[in-house]
């Protein structure tokens, strides 16, 4: 552990160096974030503000993972592929949403596809490679899926790349919440004795850490669909390596409330023929339309994220151990 934080701390200053030459570059080339019309008024202010930010979270991770825990460490190949490969999908759909274009980002299908074939491929290298097969219930036990553990994994890695997306909607918001379940996760694998997996998860905080500095409201940077879709895929990853995949609803407990708000939004308005359930989803906007400020709606979801992630770690540890 006491490696694994310090990579960690590494790491974040990797990341604050590498903050200001990220930043002249997406200037540079203008990489600037052009908000939906449809959201809140107060926003309209953030339109043109850098966004592809996560290229400094994945950048500052690879660093830290070749330097300490790649040699005679290969399993922590996937995670790393997943956090880059998954941050160039972000990273194409960043590009072609940018202010002045008016494509607004790749296809909904298209980024589907991209972030399924990801996953599919994850969860084979899980499963045949890396023999990850089972599922952990607190205070029941463990009990191995099978070949289900392949449409499972998919299903995980899809489903919290695309709530960490959602929730990418106010500055430090995704950031944060990323970072402490990432931090959840590390101990969690600390737990198991998977000190490799626990440097992973260190090193991403870090570079999460290093982003937020960036990303403080009000943000000079946002991370953008290369960072969020990268921050899920990977901690569902993680999540899937430790075996505790079945916490991440928990652990993640701000990602599931927000990709629920704008499911429950979707369906209501169709049900009723127009009337909304919310004043905007996903649902942070709704608070904001309530009256309360960017900081006091992060700040709120930030300290639900952290209980939710003590919960979490609480539940891994009722988890009796395998005979």
């Amino acid at each position: 552990m006491i490696y694994s934080l310090l990579v960690g701390a590494f790491t974040f200053v990797v990341g604050l160096l590498l903050g200001r030459p990220v930043i002249r570059v997406l200037r540079h080339y203008r990489v600037g974030k052009a908000i939906r019309e449809e959201g809140p008024a107060g926003h309209r202010v953030k339109v043109g503000t850098l966004t592809m930010g996560g290229i400094l979270i994945f950048a500052a991770t690879f660093v830290s993972t070749l330097l300490f825990n790649l040699f005679g460490r290969l399993s922590m190949l996937l995670p790393l592929t997943v956090v880059v490969a998954s941050g160039f999908i972000g990273a194409l759909d960043d590009m072609l949403g940018l202010v002045g274009r008016n494509r607004g980002g790749l296809a909904g299908r298209v980024k589907l596809l991209l972030l399924t074939g990801l996953a599919v491929g994850a969860a084979l290298v899980l499963h045949f490679l890396l023999g990850y097969e089972k599922i952990h219930i607190p205070f029941v036990g463990s009990y191995s899926l099978g070949w289900l553990y392949l449409p499972v994994a998919v299903l995980v890695i899809v489903g919290t790349a695309n709530a960490v997306n959602l929730t990418d909607g106010l500055d430090t918001l995704a950031g944060g919440t990323a970072a402490m379940a990432f931090a959840a996760y590390g101990i969690i694998a600390y737990l198991q004795g998977q000190s490799y997996l626990v440097t992973f998860c260190f090193t991403v905080v870090g570079a999460i850490l290093a982003f937020l500095w960036y990303n403080a409201h009000p943000a000079e940077l946002m991370m953008g669909d290369t960072g969020s879709l990268a921050l899920g895929a990977t901690l569902a990853t993680v999540a899937l390596m430790t075996g505790q995949w079945l916490l991440l609803p928990i652990v993640g407990l701000v990602f599931v409330i927000v990709a629920l708000s704008v499911i429950l939004q979707v369906a209501y308005f169709k049900l009723t023929g127009g009337k909304r359930l919310f004043k905007m989803a996903p649902i942070h906007h709704h608070f904001e339309l309530m009256g309360w400020s960017e900081p006091q709606v992060t700040t709120r979801f930030w300290l639900v994220g952290i209980c939710a992630a003590m919960v979490g770690v609480a539940l891994a540890l009722a988890v009796p151990p395998a005979h």
